[in-house]
């Protein structure tokens, strides 16, 4: 690490620890029941799931899942969003707010992302959650946590990411609920309990409580423990775990457990349809692209109910020196949706997956952005195709000119000033 590096570094926590001393007050003041969602992958989804299952009952960390997001979340500020001369005011501001503002809902659900080192432990000492629900666990922002393992902190990534995210759980007053179906979670919770570093409870919950799974381009069904939960957008087959956690939470909340999702409002890049020009049917998944979440979208795939199924797939970012490793996995497991036409965007993809795809047989193109896919997509579509989007490489754009609506596009990923400059200066206008 440059030294340049470490300095941003430890200015990173020592900005967000002036922002929690203040915001701590209003935290403090409204003393909510505390419900920590975290994991890889995911946490976006079952933040929503209990909006919809809690509503006015809870405050809602949208947005806002990182040490400085959260502590601008509990004074009733957004972060940055435009001009650096945000910090300015939000360094005035934040303790302004604290000495008055106050949240009224009595419960505080809040995502916790562990992106970076230590950042999970500075959220649990501090928030203290009554429930943690660790979803999953996988190699997401791999590049952030080489350091410790070439510093010999840690044996490999695997290990460097479970411990962050067992922080939570190590601060959790009462319930944990985990993946009981991953090991390194369950060995890591069962080392907190058998050290006391927690008195809370821990529940595993299990992915085989499904006992039926149903997914088209516009719908999905799953029945969990005698409960049908239905979906009006297509929804991957891991969230069954988060299911099962919502039973359970809703049992030990005593409150009723909602099924229906029909009016769920995902946030943009989530399994989202659209309608797409000349019949096409658009599912966007772009809005992130690690191997954990591209696995959930290419099992969906595969169980996906249309007679055309195109995968349009970008690289993953942020995975440092097992970029090569991840991207020659991400083949398998495109191989397996048994698709009619595959689409990769971008170099990792054209370099690592593409020689893959050749030697399974797969039926594919490696192109290197996003107009390159755009212009294969408009040449041989025929327009009764469903086109599965996931990865990087502004894959938002590709849709954003293929949908039936141009309304619709306030519906996707990166829509924010700065996303829009982003593409501006790759020629996607």
């Amino acid at each position: 690490m440059t030294l340049t590096a470490k300095l941003k570094k430890r200015f990173y926590f020592i900005a967000a620890a002036y922002f929690r001393f203040f915001a701590n007050f209003a935290f403090k003041r409204w003393n909510p029941r505390v419900i920590a969602i975290t994991g890889s992958v995911g946490k976006t989804t079952m933040l929503h799931l209990l909006e919809s299952e809690l509503g006015e009952k809870a405050h809602y960390s949208h947005d806002a899942n990182s040490a400085f997001g959260i502590a601008f979340d509990l004074v009733g500020l957004r972060g940055i969003t435009g001009s650096k001369l945000r910090w300015v005011y939000l360094i005035l501001m934040v303790p302004i707010r604290s000495i008055f503002y106050k949240r009224t809902e009595k419960f505080y659900i809040v995502e916790i992302d562990g992106e970076r080192p230590h950042e999970t432990e500075f959220l649990a000492k501090w928030l203290r959650p009554e429930v943690t629900l660790w979803l999953s666990l996988g190699r997401s922002h791999a590049i952030q946590f080489e350091g410790q393992v070439k510093d010999g902190t840690f044996e490999n990534l695997d290990k460097a990411i479970t411990h962050e995210f067992a922080m939570l759980p190590q601060y959790t007053k009462k319930k944990i609920f985990i993946d009981g179906d991953i090991p390194l979670m369950v060995k890591s919770t069962d080392k907190i309990k058998k050290k006391h570093l927690t008195k809370a409870e821990i529940v595993a919950c299990y992915k085989s409580d499904l006992a039926a799974y149903s997914v088209y381009p516009n719908h999905a069904d799953f029945i969990v423990n005698g409960n049908t939960f239905h979906f009006e957008d297509p929804m991957p087959k891991d969230i069954a775990i988060q299911l099962v956690m919502l039973e359970k939470l809703s049992k030990y909340l005593k409150v009723s457990l909602k099924t229906d999702f029909s009016d769920l409002e995902m946030p943009p890049g989530r399994n989202s349809f659209f309608e797409g020009k000349n019949g096409l049917k658009i599912i966007d998944s772009s809005y992130n692209a690690h191997l954990i979440s591209m696995r959930s979208v290419l099992e969906m795939a595969k169980h996906l109910h249309t007679r055309h199924k195109w995968l349009v797939i970008g690289d993953m970012v942020e995975q440092g020196s097992i970029e090569k490793e991840e991207h020659e996995k991400l083949a398998d497991l495109i191989a397996a949706t048994k698709s009619e036409q595959v689409i990769t965007v971008g170099r990792r993809t054209k370099k690592y997956t593409a020689p893959r795809l050749k030697q399974l047989g797969v039926n594919y193109v490696a192109v290197d952005d996003a107009k390159s896919a755009l212009m294969y997509i408009e040449k041989h579509a025929t327009g009764q195709e469903t086109l599965v989007f996931k990865g990087s490489q502004y894959l938002e754009w590709v849709i954003e000119k293929l949908l039936a609506d141009p309304k619709d596009a306030e519906k996707l990923p990166r829509r924010e000033v700065a996303a829009e400059k982003r593409r501006e200066r790759n020629g996607l206008n």
